[in-house]
């Protein structure tokens, strides 16, 4: 059958530029523009030191990626489209983006039964021209990136791989470019294509040197690495250098942060990088137990001290010893616990509640407290004594906002995790998430955004990412609303206004949203804006009163 193209321009129409933040957005994904000197000089630099072979990997691959990408995105987009309305929106966007301009073709393709062939001619192939403005007329096809595109585009549609070769190119002399693309099996010589899909074996051993030095430039950095304490920036990086020095003395340290900032997770850390690693580590929140019980909790009590004390039982300090006793919330002890936990520091023991003798206790205690200790002891709510005790090393953790750095790590991190809890393969955000969630002040930290990844995870579709519509509405409200500039049917950028309404058009068509639906938002929207004043949310409309009571009634 012969495959007819479609105007690119409705996908033009998709594409927006931000000129408050400098990002350009293609849907969810985030594009760049580049000049086009700079991929012809990196075409160059990749064929003299890598030589020509291995360069064609690089950039076939590379080429593979973003056509799997621009799939992904076209699916998404048009959930009911066809398999062939899905695949000539390839050459749109690689026309869009500025590669190569396709013409009609030969196409075969039916995505149950795994059938597929396309034959394709390409005109002003940018990379046919880089290559022969680099080193003249080639003895080879020389459109590498393109075909990878082609080959991760289609495969991407097909559920299965198609291998896409160029017979003419004009980079070798012929008047244009020609593509053909169908399954390996039908290929005779396919191996020889098909190991520019496949990752380098230099590249594969360049990566492994570098993990070896990776791990050890980690085994004599003074940051903490574990599993659940993740950072990079510079605030991350000053906080767990202070733990780090914290961890070969037996000095009581105090946290301090905002709630969620992860303090209970720079303690574990602090405890495994000390001598007591193999110790126990025990947690205790001061602020989630009864005044009543705080004591007995901490030090013990001994049987008939009190009613309902039916038997002896260690307090968490005795459960501690040896190892660290993390005390969250310690601002919020009692004048009574302030004073026992003073003996403990200073004298090194304790008496449970009931009990005349007296116990000694090795103890590492790392206190928390996201309120200002100094401000309560002016106050009389916390001992001068105490206070000037846990106040030896304070170490203060930075709330996210100050680390946005360090927010694609934590992202990542709770992904691997709740992936795993919930069995579903998530793949990652889109980028307009990413952007959104480091335009948000997050005010719950790092144990908001823990909760945001898990809910996208059980939200998103297998296999995909987590998008704007997966994520709670307060990070788009407090992320705000950049200006956002579309482009015209005729290429051209569209005005402020304009571009908000091809937007709005855009979200209508994606999410099925009917008249009626958009008319009840529009007329309760005035009414909010108006503060329910129907006369007031008329005139904003253009209508008359009546005509909007008859609306607002209706649409109820």
């Amino acid at each position: 059958m012969e495959a007819s193209l479609a105007d690119a321009s409705e996908l033009a129409s998709r594409l927006r530029f931000s000129f408050d933040s400098g990002h350009i957005w293609l849907g969810e994904t985030r594009m760049i523009l580049l000049h086009g000197a700079a991929v012809i000089a990196l075409r160059k630099e990749l064929i003299d030191s890598l030589g020509t072979d291995r360069a064609r990997g690089v950039l076939t691959r590379i080429g593979y990626a973003s056509g799997v990408s621009d799939a992904a995105w076209a699916r998404k987009l048009y959930p009911d489209a066809s398999g062939t309305e899905l695949l000539v929106m390839g050459p749109q966007l690689h026309k869009l983006e500025g590669m190569v301009c396709t013409r009609n073709g030969r196409l075969n393709i039916d995505v149950a039964k795994g059938i597929f062939y396309g034959e394709f001619i390409w005109e002003s192939s940018f990379e046919a021209d880089a290559h022969t403005e680099l080193y003249g007329v080639s003895s080879e096809p020389a459109c590498w990136m393109q075909l990878g595109y082609a080959s991760g585009y289609v495969s991407t549609l097909m559920g299965k791989f198609i291998l896409f070769n160029e017979t003419e190119c004009s980079a070798a002399g012929a008047h244009q470019c020609r593509i053909v693309g169908r399954p390996p099996v039908e290929w005779h010589d396919a191996e020889a294509s098909l190991k520019y899909f496949q990752p380098d074996s230099v590249a594969d051993h360049i990566i492994a040197l570098q993990t070896q030095v990776q791990n050890l430039r980690y085994s004599i950095d003074e940051d903490l690495h574990t599993d659940d304490l993740v950072g990079a920036s510079p605030s991350f990086r000053q906080a767990s250098s202070l733990l780090k020095k914290a961890a070969a003395s037996q000095v009581t340290v105090l946290l301090l942060g905002e709630t969620g900032v992860g303090k209970e997770r720079f303690a574990r850390a602090l405890h495994n990088a000390s001598n007591r690693a193999d110790r126990p580590f025990v947690a205790v929140n001061c602020a989630a137990l009864p005044e009543q019980l705080i004591e007995s909790e901490l030090f013990g009590v001994e049987k008939g001290a009190f009613t309902g004390a039916q038997q002896s039982r260690p307090g968490r300090f005795e459960r501690a010893h040896g190892g660290t006793l993390f005390l969250d919330e310690a601002g919020e002890l009692s004048a009574s616990a302030q004073a026992k936990l003073l003996r403990v520091l200073q004298e090194g023991e304790l008496e449970r509640i009931g009990d005349s003798h007296t116990r000694k206790v090795d103890v590492r205690v790392v206190a928390a407290t996201n309120v200002n200790l100094s401000e309560a002891v002016q106050e009389g709510r916390f001992r001068k004594d105490l206070y000037y005790r846990l106040n030896i090393y304070p170490v203060t953790i930075p709330p996210l906002r100050e680390r946005k750095d360090d927010i694609a790590l934590l992202v990542q991190r709770f992904l691997d995790k709740y992936c795993v809890r919930h069995s579903k393969q998530v793949i990652g955000v889109t980028d307009q998430v990413m952007h959104a969630f480091k335009q948000y002040s997050w005010p719950g930290n790092i144990r908001e955004l823990e909760n945001v990844i898990e809910r996208g995870i059980i939200l998103a579709q297998e296999g995909g990412r987590i998008d704007l519509a997966d994520i709670f509405p307060a990070i788009m409200d407090d992320a705000g609303k950049p200006r956002l500039s579309g482009l015209s049917k005729d290429g051209s950028v569209l005005k402020q206004d304009e571009g908000t309404v091809e937007a709005f058009l855009d979200y209508v068509q994606k999410n099925k949203v009917s008249l009626d639906e958009v008319e009840s938002v529009l007329l309760k929207a005035a009414m909010a804006r108006a503060d329910g004043n129907l006369s007031s949310a008329a005139r904003a409309l253009g209508m008359t009163r009546p005509q909007l009571a008859y609306r607002l009634k209706k649409s109820s």
